[in-house]
C-alpha cells in the first residue's frame, strides 16, 4: 500500500496541476505496489499512468460521451446494434495471461498515436475463442468501457442472407460504418461468417462472403477496435488466423478462479461459514456465467427470505439448478 507521505504529495501535485512530480509518485506507488507481490494493481496503474501520459495532463479529464452512428438509415440500421458499456477489466474474473494480454491491447490503442508515427499500427482486430459462457461478450463490453466507445453489435440475423452478394454488400456497409465511426465492433458467433471454405455443405455464397471479409479486415487501417467471438474455433477458415492481430483463448474457471468469481459475486450476502471451495470443487464443470447466474439466484432467495446471508444448501441448489439447465 502508498504510504500515507505519498498519499499527500500525489493530491498535493495533483492539485497544483504539477504532472512531472505526479507521475514520478505515482510510479513510486506502483513499484511498491509491484514489490510487494500486488502485480495486477502495479499493471493497472501503470496503465493509467500511460494514459495521463498520453492526454498530456493531470487534471481530471472531462467525461466524454461516444459519438454514435448518426440515426443509420436503411439497411445499416438492421445491421448493428449499439450500446455504450460501463463494464471495466478489474470487474472481470480471468486468467492472468489473458488479462495481460487484454492489457496490452488497450495499452496500444490508448497511445496507438505513438505507434502510428513509427508506422506501427496498434492491434485491432481481436479473436476470442473459448466455450460458451466463459467471459467472451463481458470482454467486448469492457473493451469498450475501459475506452469510453460504444460497443456496435453486428446483427447476423441481418448481415446474413440467401442471396446472391447481398451479404457480401451488407459487410461493405458494415466496414465502411468500421471506417467512419471509431467504436468496438463486435462480431458474435464470428464462425457464421468465417467458416471453413472447403465444408462440403458450402453452397458458394458463404465462400464469397468469408473471401469479402478477408479483404475488408486486410483492408482495414481504422481506429475502430474489430472484436469477434466463436465457441468453436475448430469451424474457422484457417486464412482467418493470421488476419487478427491477437486470438485469445478462454477457458471455463479453474478451481481458484471459480472461488474468486463466487466470493466476489456474493459480495455482502457471503457467509463466513460458507466453504466456497468445497462447493465449487463439486462444480469444476460449469462456466463463469455459470457461477455468476447461480450466485445471483442464491442471492436473491436470500433477500426474498429477508436473510443476511447466503447459506450453503441455497448456494449448491444454485448451482445444481444452472447445471441441469445447462444439460436440458
Amino acid at each position: 500500500m502508498a504510504t500515507a507521505e505519498q498519499l499527500r504529495a500525489l493530491l498535493r501535485s495533483y492539485a497544483e496541476g504539477d504532472e512531472p512530480r505526479f507521475l514520478s509518485i505515482a510510479m513510486q506507488i506502483a513499484a511498491l505496489e509491484a514489490k510487494q507481490g500486488h502485480n495486477k494493481l502495479a499493471q493497472e496503474l501503470r496503465a493509467v499512468i500511460d494514459e495521463v501520459r498520453t492526454r498530456g495532463k493531470v487534471a481530471p479529464r472531462t467525461p466524454r460521451q461516444p459519438v454514435p452512428l448518426v440515426q443509420p438509415k436503411g439497411e445499416l440500421s438492421g445491421l448493428l446494434s449499439v450500446t455504450y458499456p460501463h463494464t471495466r477489466l478489474q470487474e472481470m474474473v480471468l486468467e492472468e495471461a489473458v488479462r495481460e494480454r487484454l492489457l496490452r491491447v488497450l495499452r496500444e490503442q490508448r497511445q496507438q498515436h505513438k505507434l502510428r508515427e513509427h508506422g506501427l499500427r496498434p492491434r485491432n482486430r481481436i479473436l476470442l475463442v473459448g466455450p460458451p459462457g466463459s467471459g467472451k461478450t463481458m470482454t467486448a463490453s469492457a473493451l469498450a468501457g475501459e475506452m469510453t466507445l460504444p460497443l456496435f453489435s453486428i446483427q447476423l440475423d441481418g448481415l446474413l442472407t440467401k442471396f446472391m452478394g447481398e451479404t457480401a454488400a451488407k459487410l461493405r456497409l458494415v466496414f465502411d460504418a468500421i471506417r467512419t465511426t471509431r467504436g468496438v465492433y463486435f462480431f458474435d458467433e464470428f464462425d457464421s461468417i468465417g467458416g471453413h471454405r472447403a465444408a462440403t455443405n458450402d453452397v458458394g455464397e458463404i465462400r464469397r462472403v468469408l473471401n469479402s471479409f478477408l479483404q475488408f479486415l486486410e483492408n482495414d487501417d481504422s481506429d475502430s477496435l474489430i472484436v469477434a467471438a466463436t465457441n468453436n474455433p475448430q469451424l474457422l477458415d484457417a486464412a482467418l488466423f493470421r488476419r487478427f492481430d491477437d486470438v485469445i483463448e478462454y477457458r471455463n474457471p479453474t478451481l481458484e478462479l471459480a472461488g474468486q468469481l463466487v466470493s466476489e459475486r456474493l459480495g455482502p450476502f457471503r457467509s463466513t461459514k460458507l466453504d466456497v471451495r468445497a462447493i465449487v470443487n463439486a462444480f469444476t464443470d460449469l462456466s463463469y456465467a455459470d457461477l455468476a447466474r447461480a450466485c445471483d439466484d442464491a442471492v436473491k432467495e436470500a433477500i426474498l427470505r429477508d436473510a443476511t446471508e447466503v447459506d450453503e444448501s441455497a448456494m449448491v441448489s444454485a448451482l445444481e439448478e444452472r447445471r441441469s439447465a445447462r444439460r436440458s
